[in-house]
């Protein structure tokens, strides 16, 4: 046991050099994948027909397709067209447009779960589609796309260990690196399992707090 904290204490400094960079991809990757994720949910209700043909293919291709493989094309290929893009760039864009898609779905399910009475309230009130979804809709489907939303933060979080295959020395590479320097696989995988769940735990508490506070905020309104 002895020797086990004392090899933690000279892993740890490299390994926690990687979860810096794991951390910043998943943050960075997340406002990604919630821009995407809106911008193509919300396109399925009322968009031109153009529109919501070009969400659903890229809904499709980035769900029906594999994360790496599109990690290794945005990487490997889109150079030969004259895209070259930093390793970090890269993969952020990469996570960011997978997760935005699978959310995209969660934004299209919330908006569908808000009752038809709702809509109709809103065209009685002569209200815009624009304004019925800023005003109306989305504010009521907000509660509901909390918990999807962070459990896919959580896996974005955890898929980022994919970005070791495009050179970018995340948590999960700073791990391999001392396994093959060192050896010592017991005492390097014990603490990249502890920083990853030191990670992803408070995230979820946070989505807890989010969804606690707009419950309380709906009940609220509702009351009025």
């Amino acid at each position: 046991m002895a020797r086990l904290v004392a090899d933690s204490g000279q892993l740890l400094p490299f390994l926690l050099q990687g979860a810096r960079v794991t951390l910043l991809a998943t943050l960075l990757a997340a406002w990604v994948a919630l821009v995407f994720a809106f911008a193509a949910g919300l396109a399925r209700f009322g968009a031109p027909r153009v529109v919501r043909t070009l969400a659903t293919a890229y809904v499709e291709i980035f769900r029906g397709t594999s994360l790496i493989i599109q990690l290794f094309y945005l990487f490997f290929v889109l150079p030969f067209f004259g895209v070259s893009l930093p390793p970090l760039a890269t993969g952020v864009i990469g996570l960011g447009l997978n997760f935005g898609a699978y959310g995209s779905e969660v934004v299209r399910g919330a908006i569908n779960a808000v009752p038809q009475g709702q809509w109709e309230a809103a065209l009685a009130l002569n209200m815009t589609h624009a304004s019925t979804m800023r005003r109306i809709i989305v504010p009521q489907a907000i509660l509901a796309m909390l918990p999807p939303f962070g459990n896919l933060l959580v896996e974005l979080l955890k898929a980022t260990s994919l970005l070791s295959l495009i050179q970018i020395t995340d948590l999960a590479f700073a791990g391999t690196m001392l396994f093959q320097s060192t050896g010592k696989s017991i005492e390097i995988y014990s603490l990249i399992l502890l920083i990853y769940f030191a990670m992803a735990f408070p995230m979820t508490i946070l989505v807890r707090r989010l969804e606690r506070r707009f419950t309380f905020g709906v009940s609220l309104s509702r009351r009025r």
